[in-house]
């Protein structure tokens, strides 16, 4: 029987979030409560890579973090941004986001309609002049990098924000009957927060491929798994599965 669920990211803004459904179909508790949060690099850390902005052209912006850290280290750092800097982003979302900092206008905004950065390329490609600053997370891939080099686009990658564990305090209560996880730094969280969790009959559901391999990967037993063919969106496969055992 699943009552009370602690879902491992911010409230949405939202009241017509799917996630409320939930609640008012089935009557269960949500909380939400990350198990993560972004740290941004202090100007004298980020001093450290021998970075400067003011050489590049452009910026690709993955995450609303990343513009956040982006316009507030050139702050700190007393840089004026050029009027004719480009930014290319992941999303349309991501994008409407730079006008917090910035006058949106669309010749210099680009984003991509599926959320992977292979699809803004061909607008990077379109771009080939200019010379590219990728602002990231302490943990990343190297996919941007390996993308970019295929196109021999010039381009930097630097780390401006990192991601630690949201502590929880020891009169926080723990008492779930299910934990929703969407990145592999929540599941190390989840272990660093409590090194002698035990599972028994707590459901665990996980959004993407990598959180679902970190889980079984910590020895947890995965209950929900999305996306999937039959449930793209999480709050589809907290459903079915809510509907199942709260029969």
């Amino acid at each position: 029987m699943v009552k009370k669920i602690l879902v491992s990211q911010p409230q949405p803004s939202s009241p017509k979030s799917p996630y409320f459904d939930l609640v008012t179909k089935y009557g269960v508790e949500l909380n939400f409560r990350p198990f993560i949060k972004v740290e941004g690099l202090t100007a004298k850390e980020f001093r450290q890579q021998h970075v400067n902005i003011l050489d590049y052209t452009a910026v690709i912006f993955t995450s609303r973090h990343a513009i956040d850290r982006f316009f507030q280290l050139c702050k700190e750092m007393r840089l004026t941004v050029p009027e004719d800097m480009k930014y290319f982003c992941i999303t349309e979302t991501v994008a409407l986001y730079i006008q917090k900092y910035v006058q949106y206008r669309k010749r210099k905004v680009f984003f991509g309609q599926t959320g992977k950065i292979s699809d803004v390329l061909p607008s990077m490609v379109k771009h080939k002049t200019e010379k590219y600053l990728v602002p990231l997370s302490d943990v990343h891939n190297d996919e941007i990098a390996n993308m970019m080099e295929s196109k021999k686009l010039v381009h930097k990658e630097c780390t401006m924000y990192r991601t630690v564990s949201n502590d929880f305090t020891p009169d926080e209560a723990f008492d779930y009957d299910m934990l929703v996880f969407f990145s592999p730094s929540g599941i190390s969280s989840l272990k660093k927060n409590f090194p002698d969790f035990e599972q028994k009959e707590i459901a665990i559901a996980t959004f993407g491929p990598a959180t679902a391999k970190a889980a079984k990967e910590a020895g947890l037993r995965v209950d929900v798994e999305a996306p999937s063919p039959q449930f793209p969106s999480i709050t589809a496969a907290l459903d079915d599965f809510i509907g199942k055992v709260n029969k």
